[in-house]
């Protein structure tokens, strides 16, 4: 039995008959339809369908994040569940991918899959996916993976999925091989009500500190640095950040570019308690930081999630 579980996108969306054409509108068909769309659907095997969220992923709040997670734990957890297909917008499919990669027990298959175009378009793309994405939970091979993306007939580990363009049916890449994708769950057991603001602040030619003295004001338990080059620090930002750790804040140096921000390579990480993201992507080494500190972690503790979750990147054809 495969569960599957909507919560909007594009994969759901129809032309916005009052916008300009061209424009849609996401997550307003119910997962029925979309199953409907589905060629030789019965030929897959017993599926179950929950419309959980239905949202533009634009919109995706933490808050919907433990939703999902709720959700997809309890569908795990039947004994009948062979695994999980989740429908979600492109725009933050990543970050949910992550967020559940980090937070699910290894074992049964969880796939998230989405759409460039929405459900009405003539050519539209969902229904493809939709297939790809239900046999391949249902594929021994997709076990004990963590949670895996399909897109345009490629399969993704969530460690080193983007999107990388902003159109396309191409949209998505990552650079290595999907099997070389492994669980994680590190943070499996946790239990939270909400989850601690993290802030992402961009590094840009006279980008000003007062960014973060009002993300600091604001609640942020934890900034993360999108800078350029190296993560390199500005020098007007230094006394802002020193006030930040004084106040308990994690600082977490990443870089607006691709590849690794390594410490106390580009700056005395060491020295200022700041922590770095490696190779991930600001979004991504957000969630990491904000998994950490809802689990009460700090210091090391914290600079060993990030280690942890450093590297590890997939990509394959999908079945057909």
């Amino acid at each position: 039995m495969i569960h599957l579980l909507a919560t909007g996108g594009t994969i759901a969306g129809e032309a916005d008959p009052d916008a300009r054409p061209g424009r849609y509108r996401a997550g307003v068909r119910p997962v029925e339809a979309l199953l409907a769309a589905v060629p030789g659907l019965d030929a897959l095997g017993p599926l179950t369908a929950r419309q959980i969220l239905a949202l533009d992923s634009k919109d995706m709040t933490p808050a919907d994040w433990l939703t999902l997670l709720a959700a997809t734990r309890a569908a795990l957890d039947e004994p009948a569940c062979a695994g999980v297909v989740i429908l979600h917008g492109t725009d933050t499919l990543e970050e949910t991918a992550w967020f559940l990669h980090l937070t699910l027990p290894a074992g049964k298959p969880v796939v998230l899959t989405g759409a460039m175009r929405p459900a009405d378009h003539p050519a539209a793309d969902g229904p493809a996916n939709l297939r790809a994405a239900l046999r391949l939970a249902a594929s021994p091979e997709a076990c004990d993976k963590g949670v895996l993306v399909v897109m345009n007939g490629q399969i993704f580990g969530a460690r080193g999925v983007v999107k990388a363009r902003s159109t396309g049916l191409d949209a998505f890449e990552s650079p290595e091989p999907w099997q070389s994708a492994r669980p994680d769950g590190r943070f499996a057991g946790l239990q939270v009500a909400e989850l601690p603001r993290v802030d992402i602040l961009p590094g840009y030619a006279g980008a000003p500190a007062d960014l973060i003295d009002a993300s600091v004001a604001a609640g942020a338990r934890g900034l993360v640095l999108a800078l350029a080059g190296n993560g390199s620090v500005p020098a007007a930002w230094l006394p802002a950040l020193r006030a930040a750790r004084r106040q308990g804040v994690a600082i977490v140096r990443g870089s607006r570019a691709a590849g690794p921000v390594e410490a106390d390579a580009n700056a005395d990480d060491t020295g200022e308690g700041w922590l770095t993201a490696g190779d991930q992507p600001p979004p991504k080494a957000r969630i990491a930081l904000m998994l950490g500190l809802a689990s009460g972690l700090g210091g090391e503790a914290l600079r060993a999630v990030l280690l942890a979750c450093d590297a590890a990147r997939s990509i394959r054809p999908a079945p057909a």
